[in-house]
């Protein structure tokens, strides 16, 4: 399985068959200077309804959108959406939020979306078993860094990799990346967009993952 991080909160996940989702497709603009998104999908999932993370139309190959709460199918993969929010106040602030999570060759991915909030008892329940977390760590629309590390903590994956944070590309009122990793051990920082992964091979300590932007 291979990840490929295209910028802000948006991925390219491929599996070993060729099977293509792509996470959150953000629209130029906005604060948003990340080049268009350019990629084929069979499915795309879509965390909430805001221009920097739902915009399918750009995904070529006619994908099947996945946005809802609740248990979807699609290309054989079973996609569970978990409700959460986008800000601390139960979504009054910016809406609600879902968590998607899915098993790519035998590998269990989440991705937090713009989660807002810490988890609760029932959210970590309903996740399970995490090995790759993408999760947003820059603040201010989001958790921040340490509210990151402390969901990071709950979840106990094998690879964190940090999204929606300030960029080149980003100009919004965001952390930087740094803050998330000061003082953390196990960091690995790639001067590549895209990283392999196989359930044999996933690391026995947790490692955090940074991946250089795609585009």
């Amino acid at each position: 399985m291979k990840i490929k991080w295209l910028g802000h909160s948006s991925f390219l996940v491929t599996s070993e068959d060729g099977t293509k989702i792509v996470t959150d497709p953000y629209s130029v603009g906005g604060g948003i200077s990340y080049a268009p998104i350019n990629q084929s999908a069979d499915v795309v999932t879509i965390s909430h309804n805001h221009g920097d993370h739902n915009n399918d139309r750009a995904i070529k190959g006619n994908p099947q959108s996945i946005k809802e709460e609740g248990i979807r199918k699609a290309k054989g993969i079973e996609f569970k959406g978990i409700p959460s929010h986008h800000d601390a106040i139960q979504g009054s602030e910016r809406g609600g939020n879902i968590i998607f999570c899915f098993t790519i060759d035998c590998i269990n991915i989440c991705h937090l979306g713009d989660l807002g909030h810490i988890l609760d008892h029932k959210q970590i329940a309903d996740i399970g078993s995490v090995d790759i977390l993408l999760i947003p760590v820059g603040g201010y629309y989001t958790i921040d860094y340490k509210q990151a590390t402390t969901i990071s903590k709950s979840l106990r994956p094998k690879v964190v990799i940090p999204m929606h944070y300030k960029t080149s590309k980003c100009g919004y009122p965001i952390s930087k990346v740094d803050e998330f990793l000061k003082g953390k051990k196990n960091v690995r920082r790639l001067d590549l967009n895209e990283v392999d992964y196989k359930q044999s091979e996933l690391p026995e300590q947790a490692e955090i993952v940074v991946l250089h932007h795609a585009l």
